[in-house]
């Protein structure tokens, strides 16, 4: 990186905490709720999300839908995908979460000569609740939520609202995140570096796009790469 690095983006789903009901037990729960059987799988859904965000105010207006054109397309009555979205709703908890192997200790160690922020497909009524159950509320200046403050990542304009409320230039700013198709893509679009954390990937894996840093752990951060002379 041309400049020293003053200030990190943080990503949070997969990226500082995981939901303890993974999204495919939460969906069977809904569907088995209802009396249903299951007509389509959690990845429709995740494939789907982003046709939904800007033509609804809350997740579980998004849900309800998505879920809602999905069962339409199986040529099923909508209805019956609201009432499956609001059992999901109602399975759902966001602060049942657990963070992810040295996260804690990791931003504690950044917070001490960087500037913090979050940059987040989600919803601050999701993303706030994650935050404070993983004791880091105060942790960051700013966060951007995109898709609702700004367009979904990887468009760059949510990472350049993190960096004008945070006073940063993209020269001295890195992003964590596990997508290559949003944390990347956008970081990079943004002129950001970008910290790809790849949960083990395979060591011949060539990642598209290529990051400019590569990490299998959050604890890896505790000797940020970017001092590596």
């Amino acid at each position: 990186m041309a400049e020293q690095i003053e200030t990190v983006l943080f990503d949070v789903d997969d990226t500082l905490c995981e939901y303890r009901q993974a999204d495919a037990n939460l969906l069977a729960l809904a569907f088995e709720r209802e009396g249903i059987e299951p007509f389509f799988e959690i990845e429709t859904y995740h494939d789907r999300y982003n046709e939904f965000v800007e033509i609804t105010d809350t997740i579980d207006a998004l849900r309800s839908e998505c879920f809602a054109a999905i069962t339409e397309e199986r040529g099923r009555d909508p209805a019956l995908g609201r009432a499956v979205a609001a059992a999901y709703a109602e399975e759902r908890d966001h602060r049942d979460i657990r963070p992810l192997p040295g996260v804690r200790e990791t931003v504690e160690s950044l917070s001490r000569d960087h500037r913090l922020g979050i940059v987040t497909n989600a919803a601050a009524e999701i993303q706030t609740p994650k935050l404070a159950a993983l004791g880091l509320t105060d942790a960051f200046d700013v966060v951007i939520h995109a898709g609702y403050d700004a367009p979904a990542k990887p468009d760059p304009e949510p990472f350049r609202r993190a960096l004008s409320g945070l006073d940063a230039t993209p020269d001295s700013t890195v992003h964590v995140g596990n997508s290559l198709s949003a944390d990347v893509a956008g970081a990079q679009a943004a002129g950001v570096g970008a910290v790809w954390l790849s949960d083990g990937a395979a060591p011949d894996f060539d990642p598209d796009p290529r990051p400019e840093y590569t990490i299998d752990s959050m604890a890896e951060l505790m000797e940020p790469p970017w001092n590596v002379v």
